[in-house]
């Protein structure tokens, strides 16, 4: 077998067996077809083909190259994959990369908005203004429950319970969490729905709960970029994302004492080593604080 179809049989199975996202998808194709193009500069034609040498000159070339270490550690991350699933397949009978080695990249902390940021964030849209009124909902509930953008543009109008104060949310790989919904979140959710969001499909023929200006489901660039706006109206001079309002969602629940394993559930991460970032985030800006504010911090 040759890495073309290969390659498309891998993504195949992540895209059926795994639910990955479309983006996941096509930044693992887009790391293999790299992989295969490097490997016919050296006459190697198939997987079959690829000795562990191979594979340490390739990751070699990705540094010399310029490519950081994050990554890089990607690239090899993907190409592991790969060779799991065509074991897996009986493809391959020994795996070429189970000891490519690569330095660890350095964990990089998330910058996060303070409460006073995300409440100028919060007050920005123009609640006259139809948009705004959705704009608000959206913001709200992003920070309110600790969404992913595309969680929260593909949110379906049945996965929002206003009554129990909670979101039936399909995340990461398919897989389905409840996430508590704050009040101020779901007032605001509430104003939307009874009111522009009724004029704009009175026969619930859209499944997406927030639509667009034209009556289709909204787009992670479309909010990102209203985002943006918010930001600058707002006088918000940090770089504002819409991870951003999730970084922050975890920050300031666990500055204001939440459980650890709660936030990682609500942010349905598999594996808490994920979560504990925030932890490192909080305790780097309570030393910030503590610098500042205390007479002998400095």
């Amino acid at each position: 077998m040759s890495f073309d179809p290969a390659i498309e049989g891998f993504c195949q199975w992540a895209r059926v067996e795994r639910a990955l996202a479309k983006n996941t998808l096509l930044a693992y194709h887009a790391d293999l077809l790299r992989l295969s193009a490097w490997m016919e500069t050296q006459g190697v034609e198939a997987p079959a083909d690829v000795r562990h040498e191979h594979l340490t000159a390739y990751v070699a070339a990705l540094v010399d190259g310029g490519l950081d270490l994050r990554s890089v550690a990607r690239h090899r991350s993907t190409f592991r994959q790969l060779f799991k699933f065509l074991i897996r397949e009986g493809v391959l009978q020994a795996d070429p990369s189970s000891r490519v080695e690569g330095r660890t990249p350095p964990r990089k902390l998330p910058t996060v908005l303070s409460e006073g940021q995300v409440e100028a964030l919060l007050a920005a849209p123009d609640r006259d203004d139809p948009l705004g009124v959705r704009d608000a909902a959206m913001i709200e509930l992003m920070y309110s429950s600790g969404l992913r953008v595309t969680e929260l543009v593909t949110l379906p109008r049945a996965g929002v319970h206003l009554e129990g104060g909670f979101l039936r949310v399909r995340g990461k790989g398919g897989k389905e969490r409840l996430i508590p919904m704050g009040d101020e979140a779901g007032a605001r959710v509430a104003e939307y729905v009874g009111g522009v969001r009724k004029a704009q499909d009175p026969h619930l023929r859209e499944p997406a709960l927030f639509l667009s200006r034209l009556g289709g489901a909204m787009t992670r660039q479309n909010f990102w970029e209203r985002l943006r706006d918010y930001a600058v109206r707002a006088g918000v001079h940090a770089r504002v994302t819409p991870h951003q309002l999730r970084h922050a969602f975890a920050t300031h629940l666990l500055e204001h004492g939440a459980d650890l394993r709660h936030v990682q559930a609500m942010l349905g991460h598999a594996d808490i080593s994920t979560t504990q970032i925030y932890t490192h985030v909080a305790r780097e800006r309570l030393k910030r604080v503590h610098a500042e504010f205390h007479p002998r911090g400095k």
